[in-house]
């Protein structure tokens, strides 16, 4: 029989609110960084000329590296400071995406969009595993999901890209977002630091054992079905969200017959905005049904993604504006319920001394398939293939996704030895 967990071990660390908050800007400013050039298609490849194959390269490109590396960037974050490791990612993605303003070739701008993904890699392991360090069990998600609305909210402001794009240059939205998160980390050095060295969990886990090396970090989550599980699920939501993400603002500004700024909106703004409410509610739901069942973060998430298939299906196949976008928000919304509940459920079937680092892994899995579908997608509309059907496919691959989540199972804690 399992010990019930007291009070004290589930109450939040103290400032572990204001530690949210601050982060909830930085990924605001992270998601804006990386997602402009998608809604500035027609903008940036008047200024640089590119074929499509090209401009989906620029973010499969930028997804490849930080996925690559966020492994390794993860395991920085379990062996150093995490807030540290978030200011100096900060200021250094906001400065390449100040230079990106500057860039005059295709050559030029794929060098920072690597870059930028080498810069950016290390913001969400490092920062999830610092909240949950903050946060225990009963404010767990909702706190994580809290921060993932910064995220929606970021991904949506990504969407001015094409509004300032008209009525400036390509080089405005770059310029901006960037002096914007220089600065912001510059106020970050004084204010945000780690959370005190105590244990933040309910459960007999030793968070006091110093993190091994690398190779034993990787033997210790992959010798977890739970975790390949997990990593499978991301992988597939991976390819779909960032087909998602680089190519349905192109495909609502060729099927819908909108301008470019409002084709960003429409898209980017969907799916962002949904997912906004997606991380709270899914977040709420979570963390009262947790305190009743060990599999909660598990299945709020696996129930809400089987609606997200259908909503991509709708969104591809009618010409009815209203509808695209009510698809496009069943997506988000289900989506919003997988961000709130990702790091909490690393935290039931993952090793406590490294979250960040499994949180990296996720990353790695979803980003080199996002990559793929992206640059895959490219080229499938280089060879005529419809926009429609790419998107169908994606609906068919997102049906496969909630089955991972359901045939996760958490460790079962070693029962107590009834002859001590």
């Amino acid at each position: 029989m399992t010990t019930m967990p007291t009070q004290a071990q589930t109450r939040p660390l103290p400032g572990a609110w204001l530690v949210v908050i601050l982060l909830w800007f930085v990924a605001g400013v992270n998601w804006s960084a990386r997602g402009l050039i998608v809604t500035m298609h027609d903008s940036v490849t008047a200024a640089i000329p590119m074929t499509n194959t090209q401009f989906g390269l620029l973010t499969s490109c930028f997804a490849w590296t930080y996925g690559l590396l966020s492994p390794f960037a993860g395991f920085l974050a379990d062996r150093f400071s995490r807030s540290r490791v978030i200011v100096v990612s900060l200021i250094a993605w906001s400065v390449l995406t100040w230079l990106t303003a500057y860039a005059r070739n295709f050559n030029e701008l794929l060098a920072l969009r690597i870059l930028l993904g080498v810069s950016e890699c290390t913001y969400l392991p490092a920062s999830l595993a610092l909240i949950t360090d903050y946060h225990r069990t009963t404010t767990r998600s909702i706190a994580v999901g809290l921060h993932m609305s910064g995220v929606s909210m970021g991904a949506s402001l990504a969407g001015i890209g094409g509004w300032l794009a008209e009525r400036h240059t390509w080089n405005y939205p770059f310029q901006l977002v960037g002096l914007i998160g220089v600065s912001y980390g510059l106020v970050l050095i004084f204010v945000l630091r780690d959370a005190p060295k105590v244990s933040v969990s309910p459960t007999p886990v030793a968070v006091s054992v110093p993190v091994a090396s690398f190779r034993e970090a990787l033997a210790s989550l992959f010798g977890r079905r739970a975790f390949i599980l997990l990593l499978s699920y991301y992988g597939l939501a991976g390819f779909v969200g960032w087909a998602i993400l680089g190519w349905m603002p192109t495909f609502i500004h060729e099927h819908f017959k909108l301008g470019e700024g409002a084709s960003g909106f429409s898209a980017s703004g969907c799916v962002n905005l949904a997912n906004l409410c997606g991380v709270f509610v899914g977040g709420i739901l979570a963390d009262r049904w947790s305190r009743t069942h060990a599999r909660a973060c598990i299945l709020v998430p696996a129930i809400a993604l089987c609606f997200a298939g259908p909503g991509i299906f709708l969104t591809a196949n009618t010409d009815l504006i209203y509808a695209a976008m009510f698809g496009l928000v069943a997506f988000g919304f289900a989506g919003g319920f997988s961000d709130a509940n990702m790091m909490p459920i690393l935290c039931v079937v993952g090793d406590a001394r490294y979250r960040a680092t499994a949180y990296g892994i996720l990353n790695f899995a979803g980003c080199l398939c996002g990559g793929l579908a992206i640059y895959a997608a490219g080229a499938l509309r280089d060879l005529h293939l419809s926009s429609a059907q790419i998107l169908n496919g994606g609906a068919a691959v997102m049906l496969l996704c909630p089955i991972f989540l359901f045939l996760i199972r958490p460790p079962v804690p070693p029962m107590a030895n009834p002859g001590r």
